[in-house]
């Protein structure tokens, strides 16, 4: 049975990615930072209607890269990695503070990073282990107000087409699905309604796309068929911003 390890289970990307892979027959590892109750509610769905499959909460803090043994360690078989965790600040850079880049830097990059040099084995073992990060955009475009956020998101970028190139004999693809405007509470809840208009007008496709939108891309690459492509941003925008 293959298990995969979502990482940010609780967050909107995050719950619509576990809940395909667990209709598609996966196990699943759900990891959640504050939002214990998120992900427990979706444990009791997925027992629920997946009886032979596995779904085990696991809590820790992405801020944190120096006791990821603790995370690992209640990891067993293991076929596919998805970063869907993510948090952002809205100022000009100059406002910036070293904290503030410090955690993202730490939960968009550095925690990732050092958790895959701990799991690689484990996704060499099948022959087809995959790594998705769910990235952003404004990776490629740069975004005023979140500077610091799309530059880890554009080194996500850069890790993932190095790294490809090291896993690729083994099996492993690693690749970044790179979303536009995206329907989650974090955008709701950060700007007003008219600022969320004014960027639905820009999009060509006249709609934010939804987390399910994104979580078809992520299934897609997770895919055994999808072995062939690695190392890529996978920019999914509706038309925006390319």
């Amino acid at each position: 049975m293959r298990s995969a390890l979502i990482i940010g289970a609780s967050g909107d990307i995050g719950q619509a990615v576990a809940a395909k892979l667990a209709a598609d027959g996966w196990s699943l590892y759900l990891h959640y930072y504050r939002h214990e109750k998120i992900v427990t509610d979706q444990v009791k769905t997925f027992q629920a209607a997946y009886p032979y499959q596995d779904f085990i909460p696991l809590q820790y803090d992405l801020t944190d890269d120096q006791h990821l043994d603790e995370l690992t360690a209640q990891l067993f078989s293991l076929d596919a990695v998805v970063f869907a965790a993510g948090m952002t600040y809205y100022h000009l850079f100059k406002e910036t503070t070293v904290p503030e880049m410090t955690a993202l830097m730490r939960v968009h990059l550095l925690t990732p990073m050092v958790l895959l040099t701990k799991v690689e084995h484990k996704l060499a073992q099948s022959g087809h282990g995959r790594v998705i990060f769910i990235g952003s955009v404004y990776g490629g475009t740069g975004s005023a107000m979140e500077v610091a956020y799309s530059t880890v998101k554009g080194a996500q970028s850069a890790f993932v087409k190095a790294y490809a190139q090291e896993v690729a004999s083994l099996g492993i693809t690693v690749n970044v699905v790179a979303p536009g405007a995206v329907a989650t509470k974090m955008n709701t809840q950060m700007f007003d309604p008219s600022s969320l208009a004014k960027v639905r007008a820009e999009i060509p496709a006249a709609r934010f796309a939804t987390p399910q939108d994104i979580s078809y891309y992520v299934t897609m690459l997770i895919a055994e068929d999808a072995a062939y492509l690695t190392g890529q941003t996978l920019y999914v925008t509706g038309g925006w911003r390319i």
